[in-house]
């Protein structure tokens, strides 16, 4: 039967003399066979069992995670599947961590200088983002949306002191009150238009032009789905689908008024109007933007002279 001093088989295996005297030091790979002389040398199922070893170091598991694995009875494909699982996350993490290096360089000067300042918020919103994974918007909002999310709430906490956060509380609950009370009536009356434009005034100066996509999303992926449950107080699917109605129509009255009032003002005024009116509704996002130009000119509501001034002006 074959044995192997440990020079010996460190040769063979490639793995240094160093690394195996720390194996047999912590007890997870000893030399089995003593000779005559006193020297201790390893057999085949040491090799074997150096093997092992290194074919878990490969799929990522810790030394102490080896010795447990290797030592006792335990059902070694459970934790391969979960090793994979855990990897498969890990080469997820360094993929995004690759990608915020190369959004770092992007930011740095010719001539070399590291923008520190840029790093910590970039790293800042990596791990916001692996936070908000955890949570209901890792369900719904795809992995743009996600980032785009962290760099919300990263925003959040630097532009809001603790008062205006409160303040905000306020106004939600106001809406949420608001909502709840009007249940009973047309949200398509005067007063749903009216709570529809108090939440929307609300919700803009929150999220501001930058992240009107990203409103639109938590609203029909979050709000709609029933699926945020860290917005206090919350909104019943009952009182969502409602506000969503009296959204509907605060935005229809405004632009079926503006667009109405075209060739009844002047050209500059109406322009401005037309303009406050798609930041309003779409902030700086594109994709909304040409929805609502799709929407308007199928709509029978507007007059076919507002329908070509607005292809004209869009």
């Amino acid at each position: 039967m074959a044995q192997w001093l440990v020079k010996d088989l460190s040769q063979l295996t490639h793995i240094s003399v160093q690394t195996l005297h720390h194996y047999d030091r912590i007890g997870l790979l000893k030399p089995s066979v003593r000779r005559p002389n006193g020297y201790r040398s390893y057999s085949e199922a040491d090799l074997l069992k150096l093997q092992q070893i290194i074919a878990l170091k490969f799929f990522g598991f810790g030394l102490s995670q080896i010795k447990t694995l290797l030592n006792a009875e335990v059902n070694m494909v459970d934790h391969f599947a979960t090793q994979s699982k855990f990897l498969e996350e890990k080469a997820k993490s360094l993929f995004e961590a690759s990608n915020t290096l190369k959004n770092i360089l992007s930011h740095c000067s010719q001539d070399k200088s590291i923008p520190w300042e840029t790093i910590i918020k970039l790293i800042e919103v990596y791990r916001m983002t692996q936070e908000l994974e955890k949570t209901w918007a890792g369900k719904v909002l795809n992995k743009d949306e996600l980032k785009q999310y962290a760099q919300f709430e990263q925003e959040l906490k630097t532009k809001f002191t603790p008062e205006h956060e409160k303040t905000s509380q306020k106004k939600w609950a106001e809406v949420v009150s608001d909502v709840n009370a009007h249940l009973s009536k047309d949200p398509r009356s005067a007063v749903g238009i009216a709570t529809g434009k108090k939440c929307m005034d609300f919700v803009n100066a929150l999220y501001g032009k930058k992240y009107a996509g990203l409103r639109d999303a938590i609203w029909h992926k979050g709000f709609k789905s029933g699926k945020v449950d860290q917005v206090e107080p919350q909104l019943s699917l009952e009182a969502v689908e409602w506000l969503d109605k009296a959204i509907d129509a605060y935005y229809a009255e405004r632009i079926t008024y503006t667009l109405n009032q075209v060739g009844n003002e002047p050209h500059e005024v109406a322009i401005k109007h037309w303009e406050d009116l798609v930041t309003d509704i779409c902030g700086e996002d594109k994709t909304l933007k040409d929805k609502l130009f799709e929407q308007i000119v199928n709509s029978d509501q507007i007059s076919d002279e507002a329908k070509i001034w607005l292809r004209k002006n869009s």
